[in-house]
C-alpha cells in the first residue's frame, strides 16, 4: 500500500508526524510538508520526503498509483484550495489527483470553530467523496493522556484507510 501524508500549517503538525510514524512498515510512505509547517525531518526507511514546491514529484501523477492520502493537519487554506480545484503546490496537486482518480482522500481540518465558508467547503468535498475527519476525541475510549488521545485519532484515521491497528480502545457492549 502507498500512503501520502500531507502536513499543512504549523499547528498540530506533530500529530501528522506521529501518524506517519505509526504507519506499519509494510506501507510505502510519502510525506509532503508545506512551507508553513517548517518541519525538519530525517530520512526514515520506506519514507520519501517531498518539498511542497516539488510539483513534478511522483505523487502528483495519477499513474503513480498512490492508494490514499491523509492531510493532517489540514489548514483551512489548503482545504479551500482543494475544494476550489487550486493545485498550486504538491499537497493540493496530490489531493486533486486523489479526487480525480477516485481514491481515498482524508482531510483532518484543525481550526475551530469552523466558519460557514469552511463548512461549505467541507460539504462540497464530502459530496465528492472526500472524507472529512477532524481530530476529534471520543469519550468512550477513556483516554487519560495526550498520547492516548492522539492514538485514538490516528487509529480512527487508520480504520478509514483499512489499516489494522490497536491504537485505541474500541466500543465494547459487554458490561
Amino acid at each position: 500500500m502507498k500512503i501520502v501524508i500531507g502536513i499543512s500549517g504549523a499547528s498540530g503538525a506533530a500529530l501528522g508526524l506521529k501518524t506517519l510514524r505509526a504507519l506499519p512498515d509494510t506501507v510505502q510512505k510519502h510525506l509532503i510538508v508545506s512551507e508553513h509547517a517548517q518541519i525538519v525531518l530525517e530520512k526514515e526507511e520506506n519514507l520519501t520526503l517531498h518539498r511542497n514546491d516539488e510539483i513534478w514529484a511522483s505523487v502528483a501523477s495519477g499513474s503513480y498509483g498512490a492508494d490514499a492520502m491523509l492531510i493532517t493537519p489540514c489548514s483551512m487554506n489548503t482545504l479551500a484550495k482543494i475544494a476550489c480545484g487550486i493545485a498550486d503546490n504538491l499537497i493540493t496537486r496530490a489531493a486533486a489527483v486523489m479526487i480525480k482518480e477516485r481514491r481515498t482522500l482524508i482531510l483532518a481540518p484543525r481550526e475551530i470553530p469552523f466558519s460557514p465558508i469552511a463548512l461549505e467547503n467541507m460539504h462540497k468535498l464530502s459530496m465528492m467523496g472526500v472524507i472529512i475527519a477532524p481530530p476529534v476525541l471520543a469519550y468512550y475510549g477513556e483516554q487519560n493522556t495526550l498520547e492516548e488521545m492522539e492514538n485514538f485519532m490516528i487509529g480512527k484515521w487508520f480504520d478509514l484507510l483499512g489499516i489494522d491497528n490497536n491504537l485505541y480502545k474500541r466500543w465494547d457492549d459487554r458490561a
